[in-house]
């Protein structure tokens, strides 16, 4: 007996948990005689069968370190999980990585992402142990092989392996599918505003390509009557999902025009097969694992958009319930068109600094030579409203990641009744003569409100460029 009248803890480890697993699924032995089995108490079993998935999602990842017993997850887990999709990187490229390269680019990441964090050689060692790096198993993309190339199988890509080196910073592109809830308030409950974004731009950040946005059932919302849509700065398309093969088609055109060759970076995702990919000519495809391992898009930069758009979308409601007096936030919120969010897109979108894009790129890995950019820009930010604290507004910034729906863009369209009615239930369609007097007042209330000279000279680009569309 042990001191005190109490037994040793007996802690399983993980391949020992699947054993358990595997004796409970296909046998029918109860939980207390696997419990007696593995000398282990029977709550302990219990709580194994509790945390079945997740055990298991462990042991087919394949980096989870099958003879660690207990997993004690880290305070900083954000550079830990970004330093891992760094490292699977580097391996996939066969660099030679080693402790000290490890310790500076957890540092990188954590000034990056804004944490104060110092990592230590005791830090890297449990980093190691938890994700089973440096035990002797290689993770990540397997380096070329160095032999003679076999004939590739009928059906098979015609064309040489390529890696990143091919081609320079201008012609990698990087492509994301992004969820935007984009009419959500802070503090608000996401009521299923929500549409598809995809985002994709060079490495260079030298070329944005446009924003496509998916989202609702009907292919005219209300709020598109008398627009044309195909002058938007937005591409937007109703349905469910991303017209991908229009999409990677039209790449390929503009390419093709001004005689380029580049490669994206996409997800190998299991609904895109490659029967539903077009011919590609201009256009390589370097797929990458759809478990997100290896970023198709930087992170930060995807959240950079996101901070972009929600800054604007906070000004835009400030400004409607400044408009009318006792308008309350979720009532401001729900005057937000789909149209009204397709430009404060496209203005979040054209806002990300080309600088930052450069080095998310380098320290994710996705920068093709060997001299990467500094990797020490960080974009600077709008003040936050008054009132609301810094990790309110992250919360605001990641609020698709607490919606529990799963319902598309809920926007208004034109009933039958509105039909019959014909034009009269909406806005009339402005003139020229409109537009000329939005101008005017515009003009006046800058002289009346002390525009400064900077606001008045991009005042006269924009007066000067709609008296030309009015008079052409």
């Amino acid at each position: 007996m042990e001191l005190g009248g109490k037994k040793k803890l007996h802690a399983l480890s993980l391949a020992e948990k699947i054993q358990v697993l595997e004796l409970l699924d296909e046998s029918k032995m109860s939980q207390s005689e696997v419990a007696r089995r593995f000398q282990v108490s029977q709550p302990q079993i219990s709580r194994i069968c509790k945390n079945k998935e997740k055990l298991l999602a462990d042991w087919c990842s394949g980096t989870a370190n099958r003879e660690r017993k207990r997993k004690r997850e880290s305070k900083y887990s954000g550079i830990d999980e970004a330093l891992l999709c760094w490292y699977h990187i580097a391996r996939a490229k066969a660099w030679d990585v080693t402790g000290p390269m490890l310790l500076h680019k957890a540092k990188e990441l954590a000034d990056l992402m804004g944490q104060h964090f110092v990592p230590s050689i005791g830090w890297l060692v449990r980093w190691k142990r938890r994700n089973n790096v440096g035990l002797g198993a290689r993770h990540g993309l397997p380096p070329p092989s160095r032999a003679s190339p076999e004939p590739p199988p009928s059906g098979a890509d015609p064309h040489p392996p390529i890696t990143l080196k091919d081609f320079s910073p201008e012609d990698i592109f990087g492509c994301t599918e992004v969820p935007l809830l984009y009419r959500a308030v802070p503090g608000g409950v996401a009521l299923g505003d929500r549409v598809q974004v995809l985002l994709c731009v060079n490495s260079g950040g030298t070329e944005k390509r446009r924003l496509v946005v998916v989202g609702g059932r009907q292919p005219s919302p209300r709020c598109f009557f008398g627009v044309s849509s195909e002058t938007l700065p937005v591409l937007y398309r109703p349905g469910p999902g991303i017209p991908w093969a229009d999409w990677l088609s039209q790449l390929d055109e503009d390419m093709g025009q001004q005689g380029r060759h580049v490669a994206l970076l996409l997800t190998a995702h299991p609904a895109r097969g490659a029967a539903d990919l077009p011919d590609l000519r201009h256009v390589r495809l370097l797929l990458l694992p759809a478990d997100g391992t290896i970023p198709c898009l930087p992170t930060p930069v995807v959240r950079d958009f996101k901070c972009r758009y929600r800054h604007r979308l906070l000004s835009k409601l400030a400004a409607l319930r400044g408009e009318t007096q006792g308008t309350s936030l979720a009532a401001a919120g729900a005057g937000i068109t789909v149209l009204d969010a397709l430009h404060m897109m496209a203005a979040a979108w054209e806002r990300v600094p080309a600088t930052f894009i450069r080095s998310s790129f380098a320290l994710a890995g996705l920068w093709p030579s060997r001299t990467p950019p500094s990797t020490k820009e960080v974009p600077k930010m709008p003040a936050l409203p008054t009132g609301l604290r810094p990790e309110e507004f992250s919360r605001f910034v990641d609020l698709e990641g607490e919606e529990t729906g799963t319902g598309g863009c809920k926007e208004e369209v034109i009933s039958e009744g509105e039909e019959e009615n014909g034009e009269g239930s909406f806005m009339p369609l402005p003139t020229k003569a409109d537009a000329l007097r939005a101008l005017g007042t515009l003009r006046r209330w800058f002289e009346c409100n002390g525009a400064s000279p900077e606001l008045f000279g991009k005042f006269y680009d924009c007066e000067e460029e709609v008296e030309r569309m009015c008079y052409q």
